[in-house]
């Protein structure tokens, strides 16, 4: 038992992955540094990580780039993008840089754990269907060891398929997939926002199988601007658009399209300070 457990693991320590990860001129230096240092001391390193740099950045945000590309230039793949084209479009190209097929995602400003890497990887070792899996997030202000909320996702298949006909299941920065698959399935499409509610829904309805481990492996640096985004009337026709746009492919039925609708409706046109209330009521658990 103890020989196939060492098997095992030297299979996980031995497989490949590329970091996709896009950057912009809001992007501070500080979060930054934190944010690729979280993920090049994962306990499974990647074999490469691609920076998407998605139009001008500051001069400070240049000078951490270069130094990190200097240290280690087999390792970065610095993508410059001549301009600012959305993450999703930033996404799609800096895709066609990643030259393995396993892609792990990261934000700017969030920080992984250790293991996060080694998790997912193992369940691709042990899921020969595999496409996409994700973990759990700890959400925090300024401290990381300050967490305020927690968000859970749906670990299982089936609930899967279940929750993404209303619902994000999948914390977008802590997922790592198959490149192959997401590319058979249009990639991050088009959309300003919610591109990744709309991939993901591609992939489930299309046949790939996905998980999510049942830990919390990324710790999500959020503030009042994450309620702002929330709240804003981009981010409401962006929610509403992808249920649509799954009601037509016949993903989910009429009534989730309405519960999609009402909900983010809601959330709108309710007061700010409420609207934080009871998104962290019924979207996060308190920690």
């Amino acid at each position: 038992m103890r020989e196939m457990e060492k098997t095992a693991d030297e299979q996980v320590s031995q497989m490949k992955y590329s970091v996709l990860m896009s950057i912009y001129a809001k992007d501070k230096p500080e979060y930054l540094e934190i944010s690729i240092d979280s993920m090049l001391n994962q306990t499974v390193a990647p074999e490469q990580f691609v920076l998407v740099v998605d139009g001008p950045i500051s001069k400070e945000l240049r000078q951490l780039i270069c130094a990190y590309q200097n240290d280690n230039a087999e390792l970065f793949t610095i993508v410059p993008l001549k301009h600012n084209g959305g993450l999703g479009h930033a996404l799609n190209i800096g895709l066609k840089y990643c030259r393995n097929e396993l892609v792990a995602r990261m934000d700017a400003d969030d920080i992984s754990l250790p293991e996060r890497c080694e998790k997912e990887l193992a369940l691709f070792a042990n899921n020969v269907r595999l496409a996409l899996c994700g973990t759990h997030i700890d959400e925090f202000y300024d401290a990381p060891d300050d967490v305020h909320s927690r968000r859970v996702v749906p670990t299982d298949y089936g609930e899967i398929r279940k929750y993404i006909r209303r619902r994000q299941p999948f914390n977008h920065p802590t997922v790592m997939f198959k490149k192959s698959a997401v590319i058979r399935c249009g990639g991050y499409g088009n959309l300003k926002r919610k591109q990744d509610y709309d991939l993901f829904s591609r992939m489930i309805n299309m046949g790939y199988y996905a998980l999510n481990v049942d830990e919390v492996l990324l710790k999500f640096r959020a503030d009042e601007d994450n309620y702002k985004r929330r709240k804003s009337w981009s981010y409401v026709c962006s929610s509403i658009k992808v249920g649509l746009l799954n009601y037509k492919r016949r993903y989910c039925s009429f009534g989730d399209l309405m519960y999609i609708v009402c909900g983010q409706m809601g959330l709108f046109l309710l007061p700010f300070k409420v609207m934080k209330l009871v998104s962290d009521k019924l979207l996060r658990e308190k920690c």
